[in-house]
């Protein structure tokens, strides 16, 4: 099914006028982190800001299951939680960790990547942390909850996914193009979805089965970030300044965004349908938050 945008609507971020990750709420909700810390945009359009210190560097945002919005902390080594009554919980990890991405694991854990050390690490309900070593000069980018009960992570600097299972096992998954430098990966259908920035192609991995890559028209346009929505995954390539959509026999269809607008990185798709999409840089007022109308 090739999808049609039939509207795209602007919202406002207030302050915060570079963002880069985003998810979206069960209660309508989306969450954007930014340079300065993450914002609530609350359905109706207004918007909620928790900063954090400076020198943070706010990076990917998960949603959990109670509501909490866990988002990592690059700069300074944390991951943050704001409860779904404003209140925050920080988690402090081991210095140089580097945390980037963060998903909700199988086990109902949050689970993050730590670029800096070369590990993927999860916190229980109890705030316990626990991590495991991947490769080392993996350095581990997004990672996402996938179809067998294990996490999935991008290695980006291994061309392959790790597969991690939920009794510590690792498992490597080498990508066919050297220079793939996989980052955003989600999960749909039985399949693994990953995004490499460094080859201009889309990675469909079916655990077990094989590795298939797709490529882009424009094999110079840095596919970023993925999320799975009703027919395919859709994605964001920061360098074309535009937002595609694979659909799981491999058609692409892309849509050019705003041209005052530019680098889309995160990106998520609402119950509705609607894509979201986080740009960090744009006209005088910063970045934005797109959304994409789509049926």
């Amino acid at each position: 099914m090739t999808p049609t945008v039939v509207d795209v609507v602007r919202l406002s971020c207030g302050d915060a006028v570079d963002p880069y990750g985003i998810a979206a709420a069960g209660d309508g909700a989306l969450w954007v982190t930014h340079g300065g810390g993450i914002v609530r945009i609350a359905a109706d359009g207004s918007v909620r800001a928790h900063p954090t210190e400076p020198g943070a560097r706010p990076a990917a945002v998960t949603v959990a299951p109670d509501g909490s919005a866990w988002f990592t902390r690059t700069g300074d080594d944390r991951i943050t939680a704001v409860r779904p009554d404003g209140t925050t919980d920080t988690v402090t990890l081991d210095t140089g960790s580097g945390p980037f991405g963060i998903c909700v694991g199988p086990d109902g854990a949050v689970w993050f990547t730590a670029s800096g050390t070369h590990r993927v690490g999860c916190v229980t309900a109890d705030g316990r942390v626990s991590t495991v070593d991947l490769p080392d000069g993996c350095f581990p980018a997004y990672l996402t909850a996938g179809p067998d009960g294990a996490v999935w992570v991008a290695l980006n600097g291994a061309d392959a996914l790790a597969r991690v299972g939920a009794d510590g096992d690792v498992r490597i998954v080498e990508l066919p193009t050297s220079g793939a430098a996989p980052v955003g990966i989600a999960a749909r259908g039985g399949a693994l979805w990953c995004a490499e920035i460094g080859a201009g192609r889309l990675g469909r991995v079916v655990p077990g089965v094989d590795v298939t890559e797709f490529a882009l028209p424009d094999p110079a346009a840095r596919p970023h970030a993925l999320a799975a929505g009703r027919h395919g995954c859709w994605f964001t390539s920061w360098a074309a300044n535009r937002v595609g959509h694979i659909s799981d026999n491999g058609q692409i269809d892309e849509f050019a965004l705003p041209p005052e607008l530019s680098e889309p990185h995160g990106i998520t798709v609402t119950p509705d349908g609607t894509v979201w999409v986080a740009l960090e840089a744009g006209d005088e007022s910063g970045g934005a938050v797109i959304g994409l109308v789509v049926r």
